[in-house]
């Protein structure tokens, strides 16, 4: 029997979970971060990070595939043996449980910016955390429900970004790597950030149902990725001048606020309201992973205790902590640093110690 059979999730819902984790907060400020550095040829660096992501994606795969029914909790102890493995899961799930305040903090600051700028950042936590809360607390299987429904509520909203070609101007894009290659490439370090999330494949890859489509399945979540970056990447390239689009914060919001629709107005205020049902799929995800590793490493089979105290630690630390903008960009920054070794260089490293000890292993037992 599989040990994992009753939270068995359908290739598809594999794809939005990952998708929905990659998409969040970062493409509001992308257009700025990698015009700074790469300028119009930003979409070029874009290519590249894709290409980067997708090489780890697969590994993270192949790895998972030689353990069917295990998770990166299960893999760690078998390997490392039972205290150093469950201290690399205590390191996963920290990672996991920052990167979802930060997701949540960061969401809050930009509904308190655009939105709701009087209201107490605490109480809006509160909300925020309350339809959070209620989906975490269920299995895997209605977490990829979820992430179905979100992917299918919000399909619509990149869309109507096209509104602002009208007033865009294509030979922004030209010529291309008129500064060479080096910006090109200095940016790709910036690119493999807004790709993470593929990581979760760690976890998510026992209870798919066709582990065989696994492979087709993370190829087609980050290509889905990459397609929703080159969009508003190049139209924010085409639309704003060269260096109009770094003094912008936020770009996409202020692509969105060009935009005249004459039915709607601040057409970027009802973006942002059903884009919090993107933003929470970002949260989720790596929530639900930490909450899940802890119950794990305890031997527990109901996540829901943990999630609670989780929950009632994060309100704790947001009610004493309400961090500035700088604050919250230096933490930011220094997850991403982390996220880069968890998504890319800790695969690569496992991968190789995996090789490693099971050739020790034949050699040891012909």
């Amino acid at each position: 029997m599989k040990k994992y059979a009753y939270n068995e999730i359908t290739t598809k819902q594999f794809i939005f979970f990952i998708y929905k984790t990659q998409i969040g907060v970062g493409i509001l400020t992308m257009p700025r971060t990698l015009g700074e550095a790469a300028g119009t040829d930003a979409w070029i660096s874009i290519l590249f990070g894709y290409v980067i992501a997708l090489a780890a994606s697969c590994l993270i795969i192949l790895i998972m595939s030689k353990h069917p029914e295990d998770t990166l909790y299960d893999l760690l102890p078998r390997y490392f043996g039972k205290w150093i493995g469950n201290g690399l899961s205590l390191i996963f799930i920290l990672y996991c449980a920052i990167a979802a305040g930060l997701a949540i903090l960061s969401s809050v600051f930009i509904e308190r910016m655009w939105i709701v700028p009087d209201s107490s950042a605490f109480l809006l936590i509160v909300l925020f955390m309350i339809p959070v809360y209620t989906v975490t607390r269920n299995g895997l299987r209605v977490l990829g429900r979820y992430a179905e429904f979100v992917y299918l509520g919000t399909v619509w909203m990149y869309p109507l970004l096209l509104f602002s070609l009208k007033e865009s101007h294509w030979l922004n894009l030209l010529p291309i790597a008129k500064d060479g290659w080096v910006p090109i490439v200095s940016a790709v370090k910036l690119t493999v950030l807004p790709f993470l999330g593929f990581e979760m494949a760690f976890i998510l890859y026992p209870f798919l149902q066709n582990k065989k489509a696994a492979y087709k399945g993370i190829i087609i979540a980050n290509s889905i990725s990459l397609a929703v970056y080159l969009l508003i990447e190049i139209l924010a390239s085409i639309f704003f001048s060269p260096t109009e689009v770094t003094e912008y914060f936020w770009p996409t919001l202020i692509l969105l606020k060009r935009i005249e629709l004459p039915f709607i107005e601040r057409f970027e205020i009802v973006f942002l309201s059903f884009y919090f049902l993107v933003l929470s799929m970002t949260v989720i995800p790596y929530l639900f992973t930490a909450v899940f590793g802890t119950s794990q490493l305890m031997g527990k089979q109901d996540h829901r205790v943990h999630l609670r105290w989780y929950t009632g630690i994060f309100l704790l630390i947001a009610f004493f902590y309400n961090p500035s903008y700088t604050s919250l960009d230096r933490l930011l920054t220094a997850w991403g640093k982390y996220g880069i070794f968890f998504a890319y260089a800790f695969p690569v490293c496992l991968w190789g110690y995996i090789a490693v000890f099971q050739w020790f292993k034949r050699r040891r037992f012909p």
